[in-house]
């Protein structure tokens, strides 16, 4: 199986080792990775800001990146949301009849990482090992877009020595929704800051996600907040193994 990553703008630009760390897990699962160097920005901030006719050559572009490949792995619900259920309908407003069915084939082939492991490949247990005390925050694509359900969850409970402890109002939004945050900067904060307290509450010191833009505005607040809970995507703790 001919596995193609997905590493998403942000991974690219802020977040290296989370694309590595997806990479490493599904090595060490025995399967090859390829980055298919084509890829760029998925066009989601462009849609999602009614700029859809900038997104059309970011949507061709990526198309064209993840076309060779028989599954395409990125570690971002929001992206693999916007390529798997949005693509097919904005080619079809972009009006190429050969983009939408290129379009189709691709957004069948597209799964965040857990949705990977849990349903294409059935692992549950990476072999991991993780000595910390965990909190999970579902982010808004991952829940409500994918409905990736407890997949996460079911990861992070076989991992050797991690204590996965419950999120108070788990399912509520941490405030950042991408351009959200810029344009609506204070509730972006208050909502934010709802999400902080919910973390220093659960006791954890370690708070997971399975998108690096979440926790990027989560471990924001906690950082200027002082508190020493330090943020992580769901790949990087898969990824770690007993020395």
């Amino acid at each position: 199986m001919r596995i193609g990553l997905f590493v998403t703008c942000l991974a690219d630009v802020g977040f290296p080792e989370v694309g590595k760390a997806v990479v490493d897990v599904l090595e060490h699962l025995g399967h090859t990775v390829e980055f298919p160097t084509g890829q760029t920005c998925c066009g989601q901030m462009h849609v999602n800001t009614g700029y859809r006719s900038l997104a059309a050559p970011l949507i061709r572009g990526t198309v064209e990146a993840l076309s060779p490949y028989d599954v395409v792995v990125t570690p971002s619900a929001s992206c693999a949301g916007v390529i798997r259920q949005d693509y097919p309908r904005l080619a079809g407003q972009i009006g190429a009849g050969e983009l939408v069915e290129q379009a189709t084939a691709v957004s069948e082939r597209v799964y965040e990482f857990s949705e990977l492991l849990c349903d294409v490949l059935g692992v549950e247990d990476v072999g991991a090992t993780f000595e910390r005390t965990v909190a999970y925050h579902p982010t808004c694509h991952s829940l409500r877009h994918l409905r990736v359900g407890d997949r996460p969850q079911r990861l992070l409970r076989a991992v050797r020595g991690l204590d996965l402890v419950e999120l108070d109002r788990a399912d509520e939004c941490c405030g950042f929704g991408g351009t959200f945050a810029l344009k609506n900067s204070a509730v972006s904060t208050a909502m934010g800051l709802d999400k902080v307290a919910a973390v220093r509450a659960s006791g954890a010191d370690v708070l997971a996600a399975a998108d690096a833009s979440c926790l990027s505005h989560i471990g924001g607040l906690l950082h200027r907040g002082g508190h020493p809970v330090e943020t992580m995507h769901l790949a990087q703790i898969l990824a770690r193994r007993a020395a």
